[in-house]
């Protein structure tokens, strides 16, 4: 395993890529040409290029891009794509390259790179690797977060062809739909010996430092080697829907010595019934779940000037 700063000038040097984009996300069919002419204007040697715009294509263009032997793999695509892309290259002796796609981008914030196709391609060119944590929910790997609640039953009862007609609009009118009939939660949370009760209709457990495009606190980062679990509102409708208001707002202020947020390595989640769990906007599983950490797992090109641990 090379370390990162040699991995660092083997990128800046040879320039030896892969590039896999989901031709399916918001912005990237319109923007996999404009890529291609970036980065090959950028001296990078692209060993393959997998444009995915099938259902179940995603998973198998990354294993084969990998397979071409990149010292740099750049995935394009939101959330999912890159949380994929995250999960696969775990532990290996390549670095990620991030172009933000989607339309929350939560984990290419968390890392810092730039939401305009030619500020990522720079980070490509110019950057450095660093490695970032991954949370585990079980034996997944996540980058962002886990949701319990709301955000899991929005994800089992979205209609397929809803999302065909009116896009990621698809899951705030289901959520709309649901809440009138949405019953809260009681979840435990232990970790560190301790034992901690929430009573709400959502529970977050945060790898990252951002969800739903806004900064969760002003001190959570995906380098860190702690989670952060907080619940969204309390027992109330009305509370799920003040406390979402009051995180979009203030998290740019906010820090984990606030009282709502858990900030811990591992910690095992129950419910008192069974509740899907969404890892990073996909359906994994039901409660009672463990989640730790893989510390440093995932090497990522970051900005030049990166804080890395």
């Amino acid at each position: 395993m090379r370390s990162k700063q040699e991995l660092s000038a083997d990128i800046r040097r040879d320039r030896r890529a892969a590039l896999v984009v989901n031709a399916r996300s918001r912005r990237g069919r319109q923007h996999y040409e404009r890529t291609l002419d970036r980065l090959r204007a950028a001296g990078f040697d692209l060993l393959g290029t997998y444009p995915v715009d099938r259902p179940g294509q995603l998973e198998r263009s990354l294993n084969e891009a990998v397979g071409l032997g990149p010292d740099l793999l750049v995935a394009g695509g939101g959330d999912g794509t890159l949380s994929a892309a995250a999960r696969l290259l775990a532990h290996r002796d390549l670095a990620l390259g991030l172009l933000p796609l989607g339309t929350t981008n939560n984990f290419a914030r968390t890392v810092g790179v730039p939401l305009d196709l030619d500020g990522a391609v720079d980070v490509l060119s110019r950057g450095k690797v660093i490695d970032v944590d991954l949370g585990l929910a079980g034996d997944t790997p996540f980058a962002n977060h886990v949701g319990v609640g709301l955000s899991a039953d929005i994800m089992l009862r979205t209609p397929p062809g809803l999302k065909r007609v009116v896009g990621r609009s698809a899951y705030p009118l289901t959520a709309l739909a649901l809440l009138t009939r949405h019953r809260p939660l009681r979840a435990t949370v232990r970790a560190d010996g301790v034992e901690h009760e929430f009573v709400t209709h959502q529970l977050f457990v945060a790898n990252g430092g951002f969800h739903a495009g806004r900064p969760i606190t002003a001190d959570t980062d995906a380098d860190d080697r702690l989670l952060v679990a907080y619940p969204v509102g309390g027992p109330t409708r009305r509370g799920l829907l003040v406390d979402t208001a009051r995180n979009v707002a203030t998290g740019h202020r906010r820090t984990l010595g606030e009282t709502s947020f858990l900030a811990v390595g591992e910690l095992w989640l129950e419910t008192d019934r069974p509740a899907p769990v969404e890892v990073d906007g996909e359906l994994a599983g039901h409660t009672p779940l463990r989640l730790g950490l893989a510390a440093n797992a995932l090497r990522v090109m970051a900005p030049a000037d990166s804080p890395d641990r």
